[in-house]
């Protein structure tokens, strides 16, 4: 019976026997045997109803998802936190009366059948961030650590790295005037011999 009503059927009281019955229904080896339920169209909202159980909705919720979530910008879920049983039932029944006549502990089991945490216990500040600093410090060691062992591995730079060298070159791109539109030697005056 749980399955059809995951399956999205609405399967009334009376006619809950029928549909059972119809359900056990196999189809045998000479003939098919046709099921008197009505089936309706699956939706992606069905699996998340299955999901859901027996709980109340009492509300949208985060983007209308029969869903429970403890959050600060929706303070009120689409669905209560915990089943409704028979205690929950008595509870609610003394509810509608006095609520002087409720003790703190009846108090306390309404709000948890509705809510599983307080708003001071879900905005606690929980110890996350450590998790963040350590990826961080680890990070900066293993670069640092990367980096003293590239420079041990490999020599000295190249010789084209010294100053005098770089000037000869940059005399040699400006004398064969590579790239005269937009590169270094448009940036250089032929006729003063000098930067512009």
């Amino acid at each position: 019976m749980n399955s059809l009503r995951c399956a999205g059927l609405r399967v009334p009281g009376a006619a809950a026997a029928a549909v059972a019955a119809a359900a056990a229904c196999r189809p045998s080896a000479g003939r098919m045997t046709m099921l008197p339920a009505v089936m309706r169209r699956f939706t992606h909202h069905d699996g998340t109803r299955c999901m859901s159980g027996d709980r109340e909705v009492v509300g949208y919720g985060v983007n209308g998802n029969p869903i429970y979530i403890d959050c600060p910008d929706f303070p009120f879920p689409a669905i209560r936190y915990r089943e409704v049983t028979p205690e929950i039932c008595a509870l609610r029944e003394k509810e509608l009366s006095d609520w002087k006549k409720l003790s703190l502990q009846e108090k306390k089991a309404l709000y948890r059948h509705s809510f599983c945490q307080t708003y001071a216990e879900f905005q606690h500040f929980t110890p996350e961030w450590k998790l963040g600093v350590g990826i961080i410090l680890w990070t900066i060691a293993l670069s640092i650590l990367l980096t003293f062992a590239v420079n041990t591995i490999y020599d000295e730079l190249p010789e084209t790295f010294d100053e005098e060298r770089r000037q000869a070159q940059l005399r040699r791109i400006i004398h064969l005037q590579i790239q005269p539109i937009e590169g270094l030697s448009s940036k250089w005056d032929y006729s003063k011999n000098k930067w512009k």
